[in-house]
């Protein structure tokens, strides 16, 4: 490894704390484009390291989480060009330092991806404990079995995870003991450069998995989904450079929709995954929202809605998404009846509905899992603080259904995923300001 002392030098840019000052009570009218997926972009940029010749990615969103990967990559020898809006070129020809940092994995808990593809083609790596959103225990034990399965050595020491593959990765069996996104994605990217077949079982179904995979296949990778829950993979000693059109960011898309229900709004989104919403589309017709798809169009004309209460379940694809409870959560203070929320994946991830309780919401949290929405209720201004991306986008919502003014402090984090949503809304006709803390 590269002579430099372990505390090495990771410096991002300092966070610039934000606020959101919102005027609420407008109907919001008009069109919007869906960016690219973040869950998506994150593991394509990570997945170019597995080629030393040169990526292209189109459709990425510009958001915090892409600019703090990117700087993740350069620190370690990658070369990342920017040559227009949305647009990234990856070439990993080497890696001079194969060492992502604490400070990295604090702001971003997906710098985790680059174990996988990191250890699979350089032999090692050293990569941090991840951090990350505030929703619960997300522990990373999954990937770095997975790792172990095949036939990686491992060892955790002061927070950071030290990894070798003594010659290469030897595919095998990987039976994960539960459903795991980011870990089927780690195994699925280590496993294109071992020697022989892979099978992981169960696999995640998440469109942005499958996206992966048509990137990974367009590089010569020898990998398929061979039943819903299961990717088989067959090892391949080299991979080339390819390009790729990032997938629209189907939790931007029901965010949006929400956001044109809960102010009564006719707004029409374009570049949406309508088919990568079934379940989440099931909730919002029972609900009383109309909605209508197009090839690449979501119309929403909620005019004239009339809200019913839901009960809601989280699952893992293809239920209903985890990260679209929150504003789904907005959407029953506003229908009339009691709501039930059962949040199956995260244990932490209703604390946030504390906030909307402050913004005049009949919220009662029963436990860490369950939490009953009773509606319909006027929400007013109120002075709430951001905890996670997903609640930050939810607050939002909130906020152009409320009367008055609401101020929203930790705004910073909702631009880790979401790009440019204050322009976005402004467009639809919100009157959304953004400012520097302290302002």
């Amino acid at each position: 490894m590269a002579e430099r002392p372990f505390h090495w030098e990771f410096k991002p840019e300092p966070v610039r704390r934000e606020l959101l000052r919102i005027e609420g009570g407008r109907r919001l009218d008009g069109s919007v484009t869906i960016s690219g997926a973040k869950n998506a972009a994150l593991k394509l940029m990570a997945a170019a390291t597995l080629t030393g010749e040169r990526c292209r990615f189109t459709n990425v969103p510009e958001i915090e989480d892409v600019h703090v990967l990117t700087e993740v990559l350069r620190d370690i020898g990658v070369t990342v060009d920017h040559p227009a809006p949305n647009v990234y070129e990856i070439a990993s020809g080497d890696a001079e330092w194969l060492f992502v940092p604490l400070e990295a994995a604090a702001k971003m808990r997906a710098s985790f991806i680059l174990l996988g593809p990191l250890l699979t083609r350089f032999g090692r790596v050293i990569i941090s404990n991840p951090g990350g959103d505030r929703i619960g225990r997300r522990p990373v034990n999954l990937h770095v079995d997975a790792m172990r399965a095949l036939g990686a050595e491992i060892e955790y020491r002061n927070g950071y995870y030290f990894a070798k593959a003594p010659g290469r990765l030897r595919g095998g069996p990987i039976n994960f003991p539960q459903i795991t996104v980011m870990g089927t994605e780690n195994a699925m990217l280590a496993a294109c450069l071992a020697d022989g077949h892979t099978v992981i079982e169960p696999a995640a179904q998440e469109p942005e998995v499958d996206d992966l995979i048509a990137f990974l296949q367009k590089m010569g990778a020898q990998v398929e989904r061979t039943a819903p829950n299961r990717i088989e993979i067959e090892g391949r000693r080299r991979l080339r450079g390819a390009d790729h059109s990032v997938v629209p960011d189907r939790i931007e898309t029901g965010t949006f929709i929400i956001a044109a229900a809960v102010t009564r709004g006719r707004v029409t989104l374009k570049a949406a995954p309508c088919d990568h919403l079934g379940a989440f589309l099931s909730v919002m017709g029972d609900m009383g929202v109309s909605i209508s798809c197009g090839n690449d169009t979501v119309e929403v004309d909620a005019t004239q809605a009339e809200l019913h209460c839901h009960d809601i379940v989280t699952q893992p694809y293809p239920g209903l998404a985890t990260d679209l409870q929150p504003p789904t959560c907005v959407l029953l203070t506003q229908a009339e009846g009691l709501s039930h929320v059962h949040e199956s994946v995260f244990e932490d991830r209703l604390e946030w509905l504390g906030e909307l309780r402050r913004m005049g919401a009949s919220v009662e949290i029963v436990d860490q899992h369950h939490a009953t929405i009773e509606g319909p209720a006027q929400l007013h201004g109120a002075d709430v603080e951001i905890g996670d991306l997903r609640a930050g986008a939810s607050l939002i919502l909130a906020a152009l259904a409320a009367d008055g003014v609401t101020t929203i402090r930790g705004a910073h984090h909702v631009h880790r995923g979401y790009e440019k949503i204050d322009a976005k809304f402004l467009e639809l006709g919100a009157r959304i300001e953004r400012l520097a803390e302290g302002t």
